[in-house]
């Protein structure tokens, strides 16, 4: 059977269903449509058709998409509708969730199956009012019991409801603990020299050096102490020396040679 045979088929079958219909229930009810022709249609068949619907109905021209959610196919209507499509359904219930509930949904999420008393040690508080909410909408259900701890506690799970609301097909589609905590990790700020002045940090750098005194780098055969317990270069105390020296020669010839007016 051709695809485009089919797909008017595919189309209706996901239009009409009231729940996410995947690709094996669509060859089922497909070949149970036709089932008096030899040719069955086929698992890629039907993929290969749905690809195509969901390509048709990406055009601008539709309000609505084909999309994979909730663990089958729906006919969903796109995100720019929604403020329109908000007036006829109102508030979704999800948002009346106290902070406790969401709180308690996002650790069965993301820790499934859990038990109550896993809930409660994460929380640090009682969780019965909040769990019987999410079972009350749906949103979680019991899935079993934990065989291996004592009294065989009751286990929970997310539900088709919870999926197809938050438009995944399994819980693996969740985001990543490591993507989200890394939305909220806050970068230090970088304070660079140049945010404080006007003037080139090099030019700055540059003015300062030739202002500055002489630096011995590494060689420190220069270094002494003179008798005041001062460190000193022997270069400047040369300097000074002679600098002393030269005074100590003027003043004594000052004083062999006086002044032509002793003389007189």
């Amino acid at each position: 059977m051709e695809i485009s045979q089919i797909i008017p088929h595919i189309e209706v079958l996901i239009f009409a269903s009231e729940k996410p219909l995947t690709s094996l229930d669509i060859v089922e009810l497909i070949n149970n449509t036709f089932g008096f022709l030899e040719e069955r249609v086929t698992l890629d068949q039907v993929e290969a058709a749905i690809q195509g619907i969901c390509e048709k109905y990406q055009s601008e021209f539709y309000p609505f998409e084909v999309r994979e959610s909730g663990g089958g196919w729906q006919f969903l209507t796109k995100k720019d509708y929604h403020k329109t499509i908000a007036q006829l359904n109102g508030d979704k219930f999800l948002k009346r969730l106290s902070n406790a509930a969401l709180e308690t949904l996002a650790i069965i999420a993301y820790k499934q199956p859990i038990t109550k008393g896993e809930i409660e040690s994460i929380r640090g508080v009682n969780s019965d009012y909040s769990i019987q909410k999410l079972l009350e909408k749906e949103l979680i259900l019991i899935s079993g019991r934990n065989e291996q701890m004592p009294g065989k506690p009751l286990v929970y799970a997310t539900s088709k409801n919870f999926m197809d609301y938050f438009g995944i097909n399994s819980p693996e589609d969740l985001p990543k603990i490591k993507e989200v905590l890394a939305e909220q990790i806050v970068e230090g700020t970088v304070i660079r020299p140049e945010d404080f002045t006007d003037q080139p940090v090099a030019d700055a750098l540059t003015e300062e050096t030739i202002h500055e005194e002489p630096v011995i780098d590494g060689d420190t055969s220069l270094l002494t102490v003179n008798e005041d317990g001062e460190l000193i270069i022997q270069g400047e105390e040369t300097e000074e020396n002679n600098e002393s020296s030269d005074l100590d020669q003027d003043s004594a010839t000052d004083e062999e040679n006086p002044s032509d007016e002793n003389q007189q």
